[in-house]
Formats: C-alpha cells, sequence, structure tokens
C-alpha cells in the first residue's frame, strides 16, 4: 500500500486557509485514509473542554438533542471540534487502530490512549453518538480521529479507569504548571476552584506552597466550594462570582490582611473573569489564565486601566511529564480520586 507523505505538524491536511497550523485553521481534511506518519485512532470519548460545552449547552437551551446537533455541525463543517464560539476543543480516548510505517515513536495497533492535543486540531469523523454526559462534558462515540506525528498521548493508565484518567488527563497542563509557578510561602488563589481542574490545582498549590503558604479556593457556587472542602484541598473557602471584579477584590483583600495573592490561577469556565484574577493579584504577583475564556485583550487593557503591575502567564495546555502530574495527583490522594470516581467513572 502507498501512504502519502505527511508533515510532522499536520499541515497537509489544512484546507483552508493555506499556510496555516491545523490548530487556528477552519476547516482541515478529516478523510480517515492516513498519511506515512500519521496515526489512525478508533474514537470511543470526547472529552470536551469545559468552555466549549458551557458554551454549547447554553446554544442549545440545554437539549441534549440540540446538543448532538452542534456537535455534529462542527465536526461535519470543520472535519474537527473546534468550537466556533470559543475556538477551543478538548480531547478524546480511543483504541490505535492503523500506525503509518514512518510514524516515529512507541504506538502500535491496540494501544489504548488519550490524546493531549486539543480537538480543535484533530482530524475527526463522528458516525454516531451513542450517549452525552453534559454533567461532565464527556461524549461517546463511534468514529475516528488522525493523531499527527508531532501529537502528544498518553498510553492509559492500567489502574485507573478510562473516563476518570480521561477527566483529569483533559486538564492536566493546570496542575503541572501550577507545580511549577507556586514557592514555598505563596499566597495562592484559584477561580473556578470547586471545579475539576481546579481541586487539582488546589491540591497541587497546597503541596508547593507548605505549611508557611495559604491557597485560596475561591467559587461562584456554594456546591462547588463543598465539594472542595470534602477533600480538603485548600486553607480557605469561599463563594464569589468571578465576574465581579470589586468583589473578588475586597474578599481577597479581607482573608490576607491586604496583602493580596502572590499567585492567582483562573480556571473558570465563563467569560468576563480577567480583572477579578488581575485585582485578587499583589503589585508584582503572577496572574495565571488557564481558563479557555480568557480574553488577552481584556486582560492586557485591564490590567493597564486599573494600574496594576502583575505578570500574565497564558495556561499551555502541554508541559512536559503533565500527564503523569495529574495521575499522580489521582494515585496519592484517595479522597480527590474517591470524588472523581463519583463524578466521572
Amino acid at each position: 500500500m502507498e501512504f502519502k507523505k505527511g508533515d510532522i505538524y499536520g499541515t497537509h491536511r489544512v484546507i483552508k486557509p493555506k499556510g496555516v497550523l491545523p490548530q487556528p485553521a477552519d476547516v482541515v481534511d478529516n478523510n480517515m485514509e492516513i498519511y506515512d506518519n500519521e496515526v489512525l485512532i478508533d474514537v470511543h470519548t470526547l472529552n470536551i473542554d469545559s468552555a466549549s460545552f458551557t458554551e454549547i449547552e447554553k446554544r442549545a437551551g440545554g437539549d441534549t438533542a440540540e446538543i448532538e446537533k452542534i456537535i455534529l455541525n462542527i465536526v461535519e463543517t470543520t472535519g474537527k471540534h473546534k468550537n466556533p464560539w470559543t475556538g477551543s476543543g478538548g480531547m478524546l480516548i480511543g483504541k490505535v487502530a492503523q500506525v503509518g510505517p514512518n510514524y516515529e515513536g512507541d504506538l502500535k495497533k491496540g494501544d489504548k490512549i488519550a490524546t493531549l492535543v486539543s480537538l480543535s486540531l484533530t482530524p475527526l469523523r463522528i458516525d454516531e453518538i451513542i450517549e452525552i454526559r453534559p454533567d461532565i462534558d464527556q461524549v461517546d462515540i463511534k468514529g475516528q480521529a488522525i493523531l499527527f506525528q508531532s501529537g502528544i498521548y498518553a498510553k492509559l493508565p492500567k489502574d485507573i479507569p478510562q473516563t476518570l484518567a480521561l477527566s483529569v488527563l483533559d486538564v492536566a497542563g493546570a496542575p503541572a504548571q501550577t507545580a511549577k509557578i507556586c514557592k514555598p510561602g505563596d499566597t495562592v488563589v484559584v477561580l473556578g476552584g470547586g471545579g475539576k481542574s481546579g481541586i487539582l490545582c488546589c491540591w497541587q498549590a497546597k503541596k508547593q506552597v507548605g505549611v508557611n503558604g495559604t491557597v485560596i479556593c475561591v467559587d461562584g457556587f456554594k456546591k462547588s466550594i463543598n465539594r472542595a472542602m470534602s477533600v480538603g484541598v485548600a486553607d480557605e473557602y469561599s463563594v464569589v462570582n468571578a465576574t465581579d471584579a470589586m468583589a473578588m477584590y475586597e474578599e481577597i483583600y479581607d482573608l490576607t490582611d491586604g496583602n493580596m495573592a502572590d499567585v492567582v490561577i483562573n480556571v473558570v469556565n465563563i467569560p468576563n473573569t480577567e480583572m477579578a484574577s488581575i485585582m485578587a493579584a499583589k503589585d508584582n504577583g503572577l496572574v495565571y489564565f488557564f481558563s479557555m475564556a480568557t480574553s488577552f485583550t481584556k486582560a492586557a487593557l485591564g490590567a493597564e486601566g486599573v494600574g496594576k503591575d502583575v505578570q500574565m502567564l497564558i495556561g499551555n495546555g502541554y508541559t512536559k511529564g503533565h500527564a503523569n502530574v495529574a495521575l499522580q495527583i489521582l494515585r496519592e490522594d484517595e479522597r480527590i480520586r474517591n470524588l472523581f470516581a463519583q463524578m466521572y467513572a
């Protein structure tokens, strides 16, 4: 069988506009005949990122049939699952069906993997949607996807159920980056701290800051805060709407005796939370935007507008070893593993 030669980054799949990489592309080729350096995956589950699923659900009026229609339409028109409103995707789990002869890596037919590159750049074909689970942003499908040579992945661990592993691998970049940016003695505020990535970030931050540091878990919903409290991931817990910048400022001012936070981590899945994050940080503090609903313009101009000298970091979903960091939290903390098992497994 003759295989066409593929580019390492998958640019050979870009239909329009020409000259861009697959992620910013509007349309990619989702023909499932592989190139010489690609991997074909039989897809089992899509884990749509939280900001994306929240937006789709809102536009569908919460109706499952409408959610299905929107998802199918996105894939049919773009060849991938790139949310047209948030620009984000998610990731998937599946089984390797075929490996191109010139693919360099340790994947072989039959391996169960989670892709750690976004669905917003992954050629995808959906033959059938089997089940939609809106409460956990997961969609079971029959279909196939392509992994490029540059695409990162994790082989699914044998000691953790598939859907549980998928739920944490989807946000693995957040706790791994948290480990990099939090130092002993820091005061860390996590916005969206009661959600999946928020709980992982709080746990990791607590580990990094040690006994002399403080982790403040903030969420807009009491139910989410109760969830975080049940696994004891922070020192302080607070219910504040992250779109209300002044309410956030006042709350963090009170909790820190006016010192504010050394590090603010934003994992909220709705827009307009940039200013609350910036206002919670001290001068020369660090604000880490992991949320896919973040607007660079609002963050940059907003910080300038209130005269805040803060360093801002855009969440990169990939940092070396991030999959292991996230899975290790489940192995080390039985409370979080049990909570996530109830929610996702």
